[in-house]
């Protein structure tokens, strides 16, 4: 192709708005223009690189033997309804009406419209195991679009899900997906890891995240260098740091601390390790009555060491706080504790001041000794604090903690460590209660009987992936397309073309020949100044840039350079081609 087949309108600056690496790259190179918050069309160049990520997947999913089809964008509220999600899904999901005041969704996935299809077409056990995907638009109300299209309100996805009889051709199912999505990234080239996580509010009862490794990733992965094991830290198992509570050391007694009321500054102030603190959160869960009214909120202690975080994620899965919790207001934890935040501490008649309150320890803090804590009193805390003697053993023991780099890994393997990623696909085997089993989908089994669908569902970011692939891989010239997305593999920098008819002549044969040769090359005959065309090219981030010009050509030769390479190099007219072929194939 000639570069005036195309249209290329790059920028000097990204707009002021752009906040991280890939939305200023994306804007100045021109891939993306923006429409409205969170809303972009994508321009010729960056419509080729969906394009060959889109052919990537096709290839993938069809070899793992996924049907394509194409569902609707906007979908009828009804089948939303038959799930609950149309009104737990929350405001993300944008929901309209038609003249005749029926109400629709658009889509932000389609598992209620597959469970609809597949409880129609597939009625007996001899159709299955069957999976349909497909790669649509999606808009999801983003309160605050951002990033540009790493968390824009429209996008496009690639969606499949599986259909299966029973929980054992589901999990081959889920594992052909698994082995498909790593196919779909290697054949990428972008450095990922797949990390157990939480099924959000997709649910069922397993999945993994997709995580392309980078530096400025919205998400923190857990792994192991030592084994295989990776997590995200929103599921990453937290062990106990004490293997045994050691025998209680220290009389308990109540220390002032006079304006001190982090664990940090207590800690600081007794001069003490700040993980002999304990830190305590205080949620709240309600009770409704059949009017929809509050009628009992209970109250609950949540315990972590002091350099320890609360994963809510983890809180959320206990017994009593998984129907959903708040945090408590400060006039609950006045009322159940006697004191403002700041001072808690889990020392207190059980009961609270005749209210109860329920005790949730982390594994590590449940096995602590001579540890400091709040007095719930103003400016106090309680030092040489220990379990049985002080106070109660807690109402439940539990993992509720962020993991932290250094602590063990929950396979025993070593110890973990933390690096950023930004989330590209998700796997999920959903099972048969959250779609299956509420829209009635089933089939018929040997004996005639109905049984529900074991699905699984399983999606891929495609246009989130040019967000991610350029964080992964830029520099201060502009964007570094692995080969497989690059817009172009190839461009051919003719030096002068409309000077000199060597330059055109060799410029335009080496085109023809690279073309027939099935590289997808492109010729710069836009007749822009060497510096101009070199700049354009960079910020783009085509992979290999071959320079024509009437010196080389006088010498046999045509300058190669990678788009890693600090060098050029000069290299015969007759071998480019050979050249070029080996390093995109490398």
């Amino acid at each position: 192709m000639r570069a005036s087949q195309t249209f290329i309108s790059t920028l000097k600056e990204a707009p002021a708005d752009a906040e991280i690496v890939s939305h200023r790259l994306m804007l100045r190179a021109g891939f993306i223009k923006r429409l409205g918050a969170g809303i972009y069309n994508y321009m010729p160049l960056g419509l080729r690189v969906i394009r060959k990520v889109e052919a990537i997947i096709r290839d993938e999913m069809n070899r793992a033997g996924a049907i394509e089809l194409l569902m609707p964008v906007v979908q009828p509220a009804e089948l939303w309804q038959e799930t609950g999600r149309f009104q737990a899904y929350g405001p993300e999901l944008l929901r309209v009406k038609d003249r005749h005041d029926r109400d629709f969704v658009i889509q932000p996935t389609s598992e209620e419209v597959i469970t609809d299809i597949a409880r129609q077409e597939l009625r007996s056990y001899k159709q299955l195991p069957r999976n349909f995907y497909h790669i649509q638009t999606k808009f999801r109300d983003e309160r605050r679009p951002r990033f540009g299209v790493m968390r824009g309100r429209e996008f496009t996805m690639k969606d499949a899900y599986s259909f299966d009889r029973d929980k054992a051709s589901a999990l081959k199912s889920y594992d052909t997906m698994y082995r498909a999505y790593c196919a779909i990234f290697d054949r990428m080239g972008l450095a990922y890891r797949a990390v157990a996580a939480d099924t959000g509010s997709i649910g069922g009862d397993a999945s993994h995240e997709f995580q392309v490794i980078a530096d400025t990733g919205e998400d923190a992965i857990a792994y192991c260098p030592d084994s295989a094991y990776a997590a995200n830290i929103e599921l990453a198992e937290a062990v106990s740091l004490l293997a045994d509570r050691a025998a209680p050391g220290q009389p308990c007694a109540k220390t002032p601390t006079p304006g001190k009321s982090t664990c940090e500054d207590v800690a600081a102030l007794l001069g003490l390790p700040l993980s002999q603190t304990v830190k305590s959160l205080v949620l709240a869960t309600d009770t409704l009555n059949d009017a929809g009214d509050i009628a009992k909120t209970t109250v609950w202690l949540l315990l972590v060491r002091g350099d320890h975080s609360l994963n809510e994620i983890k809180a959320g899965k206990l017994p009593g706080l998984k129907d959903g919790f708040r945090f408590a207001t400060v006039a609950e934890i006045e009322d159940h504790f006697g004191c403002k935040p700041g001072y808690l501490g889990p020392i207190f008649s059980r009961d609270g001041l005749g209210q109860p309150v329920k005790v949730v320890a982390d594994r590590t803090v449940a096995q602590m000794a001579d540890f400091v804590c709040g007095a719930n009193e103003a400016d106090f805390h309680y030092t040489g604090v220990n379990w049985g003697r002080d106070l109660p053993e807690p109402d439940l023991v539990a993992d509720i903690r962020n993991v932290v780099a250094g602590d063990p890994s929950p396979d025993g393997q070593g110890l973990l460590a933390i690096q950023r990623g930004i989330e590209v696909g998700h796997v999920f085997y959903l099972g048969t209660k959250k779609y299956s089993g509420p829209m009635g989908a089933h089939f018929l089994d040997e004996n005639g009987k109905p049984q529900p669908f074991e699905m699984g569902c399983y999606g891929i970011g495609v246009t989130r992936l040019l967000g991610a692939a350029i964080e992964q891989n830029y520099d201060e010239r502009g964007i570094i397309w692995p080969v497989a997305m690059a817009p172009f593999a190839v461009v051919i920098c003719p030096i002068g073309m409309d000077r000199s008819a060597d330059v055109k002549a060799a410029a335009e044969a080496l085109h023809d020949q690279l073309s027939a040769a099935g590289v997808d090359v492109l010729l710069d005959d836009r007749g822009e100044r060497p510096g101009a065309m070199f700049a354009d090219w960079e910020l783009i981030g085509i992979p290999q840039r071959v320079v024509v010009s009437d010196r080389g050509l006088k010498a046999g030769t045509v300058e190669v350079q990678g788009r890693r390479d600090t060098e050029a190099t000069a290299v015969p007219l007759a071998e480019v081609a050979a050249l070029l072929k080996g390093r995109l194939l490398a």
